[in-house]
C-alpha cells in the first residue's frame, strides 16, 4: 500500500478520535465513524460538545466526512481505532468497547488493509486480544492478509497548547514494513515528530508506564501532603521551597481521575498479575490516590466541627465535577468520591460545574449539577476543580456563596494560602 493509496477511517470520535480525524482531514480524505447518531449529527452541524474543537476548526478539515453506517467502512483500507478503554467496578480492564470496534472493522477488512490501535491497553492486548477478533470475523490471516499498528494517544483534554499535532507520537507496526507505513502516515500531521518503537508491545508498554509513573509521583506528593497537614505545615510552601532545586519534579497533590492517569496503572497491574507478579508500588499508589476523596471529606467535617457548624444536614457546595480544569470530561472523576463521602455524613451536597455536558453527570453518577449557586447558602465550599471561571471569581465571590460562618476548602490552590481555610 502506497501513501497515496491510503483511504483512512477513524473509529470513535471522542476526545481522542475527533482531533485526530480533523488533523488528518486537513491533509487527506478521512471517514469519521461513530455509533452515536447524536454525536455525528452535532459534528455534521459543526458543533463539538466536548469543546475540544471550535466550529472553525471543524470546518477547516475540508476532507473529513462523518458516518454511523458501518457499511461505509468498506471503502477504506486503513483504520485507526480510538475508542475508550475503561475499567470495570472491580478495577479490571474493560476491553469490550475495543473488541466491539475490532468486530466492526473486521467486517470491512480486506487483503492488504492496516488496522491501527490508539486506545490504551496493556502490553500484548493488540496481538493477543484484538487480532484474534479481526481474524475470526474477517477470515483473513494476520501479517499475511492484513496488518496492525499501534500508536498510543497522547491527547490532553482541555489543553489548548499541547494538541495532537505538536505532541511527539509513538508509532509501531506488526511487521517492519507496516511500522514504516504507520510512521509515515502519522508524520503527515505530527509536527513534533514521531518515535518508531521496536514493536507493538514496546509501544503499548510505553503508553501505560507514562501514566503509571505520573500516578505514583502524585501518590507520593499526596502522602506528603497528608503528613505535612498533620504537622500544620503548608504543602504548597514546602513544594515551592523544594522546587528551587533544579531536578525536583513539580507535582502537586490532588484528586487523580480521568481516562488515563487513574486508569492505565490498572491495565499494567492486570497484565503483571496475569504473568504471576504482584505489583506492589503501582497498586499502593492507586490505593492512596483513590483514598483522597474520603480524606478531603474527613478534613472538611473536622474543620466544620471545630467551628461548631452542624455537619448533619449541612449544605455544602462542590465547585467542579470534571476530572480536570477547563474540560467537559467527567469520566472517572474522583470529585464524586468527595460527594459520596459527604452524603454518608448526611450532608446536603450541591455540585456546580459550568463545563459539564448536560445529562452526563446524571448518566454516570446520578448527580444533577445546579445551574447557579445561591449566595449565602452554604456551610462549606470545596473548590475541587480549577476552572478558569472559578479562578476569575476571586476569594470574595467564592466566600459570598457561604453563610457568615462557613469553611472554604481549596483543593487546587485557586486561592492564596491566607484566603482559604483548608488546603491539601
Amino acid at each position: 500500500m502506497q501513501q497515496n493509496d491510503i483511504h483512512l477511517a477513524i473509529i470513535g470520535l471522542g476526545y481522542v478520535g475527533l482531533p485526530l480525524a480533523v488533523e488528518f482531514g486537513r491533509k487527506r480524505k478521512v471517514l469519521g465513524f461513530d455509533i452515536r447518531k447524536d454525536r455525528i449529527d452535532q459534528l455534521k452541524g459543526g458543533y463539538d460538545q466536548t469543546l475540544e474543537l471550535t466550529q472553525a476548526e471543524l470546518q477547516s478539515s475540508i476532507n473529513l466526512t462523518f458516518t454511523t453506517q458501518a457499511a461505509d467502512l468498506r471503502h477504506c483500507n486503513c483504520f485507526i481505532i480510538t475508542v475508550p478503554t475503561p475499567i470495570d467496578a472491580h478495577n479490571r480492564p474493560d476491553l469490550q468497547p475495543l473488541l466491539l470496534a475490532s468486530e466492526t472493522v473486521a467486517r470491512a477488512l480486506k487483503p492488504g488493509d492496516i488496522v491501527i490501535y490508539e486506545s490504551t491497553v496493556y502490553p500484548g492486548a493488540t496481538e493477543e486480544d484484538c487480532v484474534p477478533v479481526l481474524e475470526k470475523i474477517s477470515g483473513l490471516r494476520f501479517n499475511q492478509d492484513f496488518f496492525c499498528g499501534y500508536s498510543p494517544e497522547r491527547i490532553n483534554p482541555g489543553d489548548k497548547t499541547h494538541r495532537v499535532n505538536n505532541i511527539k507520537k509513538i508509532t509501531s507496526g506488526s511487521t517492519p514494513e507496516t511500522a514504516q507505513r504507520v510512521d509515515r502516515l502519522y508524520q503527515e500531521i505530527i509536527t513534533a515528530g514521531t518515535h518508531l518503537a521496536e514493536s507493538i508491545k514496546v509501544a503499548e508498554a510505553a503508553k501505560v508506564i507514562e501514566n503509571t509513573q505520573r500516578d505514583i509521583n502524585i501518590a507520593l506528593i499526596n502522602e506528603l501532603a497528608i503528613i505535612l497537614n498533620k504537622m500544620g505545615i503548608d504543602t504548597e510552601a514546602v513544594l515551592n521551597a523544594a522546587g528551587s532545586k533544579w531536578n525536583f519534579l513539580p507535582f502537586r497533590p490532588g484528586l487523580v481521575g480521568g481516562h488515563c492517569v487513574g486508569v492505565d496503572p490498572y491495565y499494567l497491574a492486570h497484565k503483571a498479575q496475569a504473568i504471576g507478579y504482584h505489583p506492589e508500588i503501582i497498586l499502593a499508589g492507586r490505593r492512596l490516590n483513590n483514598s483522597m476523596g474520603s480524606h478531603v471529606a474527613a478534613q472538611l467535617v473536622i474543620a466544620m466541627t471545630k467551628r461548631r457548624i452542624h455537619v448533619e444536614n449541612a449544605r455544602i457546595l462542590i465547585m467542579g465535577l470534571t476530572f480536570k480544569e477547563n474540560c467537559t470530561d467527567v469520566r472517572n472523576t474522583r470529585v464524586v468520591d468527595i460527594v459520596t463521602a459527604l452524603k454518608q455524613f448526611n450532608c446536603n451536597v450541591d455540585v456546580y460545574d459550568p463545563w459539564v455536558i448536560e445529562g452526563e453527570a446524571q448518566l454516570y453518577y446520578d448527580i444533577s449539577p445546579i445551574a447557579d449557586p445561591s449566595p449565602g447558602s452554604y456551610d462549606a465550599i470545596v473548590v475541587a476543580v480549577a476552572h478558569d471561571q472559578f479562578k476569575s471569581m476571586g476569594v470574595n465571590a467564592i466566600r459570598n456563596l457561604g453563610k457568615s460562618e462557613s469553611v472554604v476548602y481549596d483543593l487546587k490552590y485557586v486561592l492564596c494560602a491566607e484566603e482559604s481555610d483548608l488546603r491539601l
